[in-house]
């Protein structure tokens, strides 16, 4: 399920941003906005975005002074975020690079100061590619560096609805969402400190979410 589910949502992503370039707009998001303060607080240098898309998020911080490696599966959507970067003079602190959140994190261990997340962890993976990804971001994630994302919560209005793809994983419009439930959260933070997980709402429906940050112990 997991291989095939996975192969379909690239292309229909790869489709959607095709037709909408910009679809999440210009302007970063309020977890992005968050995230750079808890970076900023932390001294951080050099973080990684994970399902960075066409680069609302990956462009704000990079403009805060980070230098940014930018993470996502479709290429077309990282095109247009090269091409923007170099427009607002940001090519050199924008590294893009397309990869699947299924495989390990092309970056050596301990080489980034903070890791940014934003809904990535709640796109169609399995639990156990979940609990993958979040050993490869504190193995790449320097001792005291904070990781904050963002998922869709089992109190979501889509929750339960749509097709169902097993393993919390509903589908709606064509998007695969794994839901999390608090079980899962508290599961991911195990050997990391816990510092928050924040209920916010987001977008027409709206959306219900978790914004979580962990810090690596040092």
């Amino acid at each position: 399920m997991d291989e095939d589910l996975g192969a379909l949502q690239r292309k229909h992503w790869q489709d959607t941003y095709r037709r909408h370039p910009v679809m999440y707009g210009s302007e970063p998001s309020r977890a992005a906005r968050y995230a750079a303060e808890v970076f900023a607080e932390r001294s951080a240098g050099t973080v990684l975005e994970l399902g960075a898309g066409h680069g609302r998020d990956a462009l704000w911080l990079a403009g805060r002074d980070l230098r940014v490696h930018a993470l996502d599966f479709s290429p077309t959507a990282l095109d247009r975020l090269e091409r923007d970067a170099a427009e607002r003079g940001l090519a050199d602190r924008v590294t893009a690079r397309v990869h699947d959140a299924r495989e390990e994190l092309p970056l050596s261990d301990a080489s980034v100061d903070g890791v940014f997340a934003h809904m990535l962890l709640c796109m169609a993976l399995s639990t156990d590619r979940i609990r993958a990804l979040a050993r490869e971001v504190r193995r790449v994630l320097r001792p005291g560096g904070a990781f904050v994302y963002t998922v869709r919560h089992t109190g979501d209005a889509h929750h339960g609805t749509g097709v169902p793809h097993g393993d919390g994983i509903f589908e709606h419009g064509g998007f695969a969402v794994h839901f999390f439930d608090r079980a899962l959260v508290e599961e991911l933070a195990l050997g990391w400190r816990l510092e928050e997980v924040h209920p916010f709402e987001e977008g027409d429906l709206p959306r219900r979410l978790w914004r979580v940050t962990m810090v690596r112990p040092a």
